[in-house]
């Protein structure tokens, strides 16, 4: 049976309990980069977009990057270790695993995660030392958080990040 996601607050008060600090940002719903885009003048730090991906084996990855990064999905498998392409997960699934509905994926959504079956991957584009911005489960705010604070966040629910050099796409150049 599937534990209960927490709430947005929830969320706040798990990270206040932990000495985590964070900056919350409400604003209007947003599905895509582009629709953060009127909100950010007062964020700063990293943007992030966060992709829900899985293997051929049923391995479950929830991919966090720079919000404009461009991600070669044909070959980020090879990057972080999965079997095969890789796919997105269903709305069902990511739900199931994370608690979160498309449009508000995120990394903070690891925290319902209690089973450990999702492994977080960190572009390392975000590892820079400036503070990171990510949904807090829905996508009605953004909370910003120094980067140290979010690993040990990640760190405390069980997911030690994979740091890596997502692969970028070709833009139709050889070799």
């Amino acid at each position: 049976m599937m534990n209960t996601p927490i709430t947005p607050d929830q969320l706040c008060q798990y990270l206040s309990e932990r000495g985590i600090a964070f900056h919350r940002t409400d604003h209007p719903a947003v599905f895509t980069v582009a629709e953060t885009a009127p909100h950010r003048d007062e964020m700063i730090g990293h943007h992030t977009k966060n992709l829900f991906l899985k293997d051929k084996k049923g391995r479950l990855f929830l991919v966090s990057a720079e919000a404009h990064a461009r991600i070669d999905l044909k070959r980020l498998h090879e990057t972080i270790g999965a079997s095969g392409r890789l796919s997105f997960g269903s709305a069902e699934l990511l739900m199931e695993k994370l608690g979160v509905t498309p449009g508000s994926v995120t990394a903070f959504a690891v925290v319902n995660d209690r089973a450990c079956d999702v492994t977080m991957v960190l572009d390392a584009n975000l590892m820079t030392g400036e503070d990171v911005n990510f949904h807090p489960l829905i996508n009605t705010a953004t909370l910003r958080v120094g980067r140290d604070d979010f690993l040990a966040f990640l760190r405390q629910t069980g997911h030690e990040p994979l740091i890596v050099d997502l692969p970028v796409p070709p833009d139709g150049q050889n070799g």
